[in-house]
């Protein structure tokens, strides 16, 4: 007789401490790959999630993610998505 599976574990749990900081610098790497394949829709996706991760950290952790990302991230953000861009899927203005 085959014993029961165990209960899985929440993975819904909040991020918080170095695991937050660890999740910030993976989604920033993550879209910094996929700028370099050139999959726009992808690295809009990651850059987005990275900077609201990255909104949440203090002063302290945010100098804990590494000045590479750090910059990549606001360089992107402001060059590439910023207001100032056509928004995907949008017509261009008239």
């Amino acid at each position: 007789m085959m014993e029961p599976m165990p209960a899985k574990k929440n993975k819904n749990k909040p991020l918080v401490g170095k695991a937050l900081i660890k999740e910030v610098n993976r989604r920033i790497r993550l879209a910094r790959t996929q700028w370099d394949a050139h999959n726009n829709k992808a690295c809009r996706r990651e850059r987005d999630r990275a900077t609201q991760l990255y909104e949440t950290l203090d002063q302290a952790q945010r100098e804990q993610v590494p000045q590479t990302l750090r910059v990549w991230l606001r360089y992107r953000s402001e060059k590439y998505f910023g207001e100032h861009r056509t928004k995907p899927n949008d017509p261009p203005p008239s």
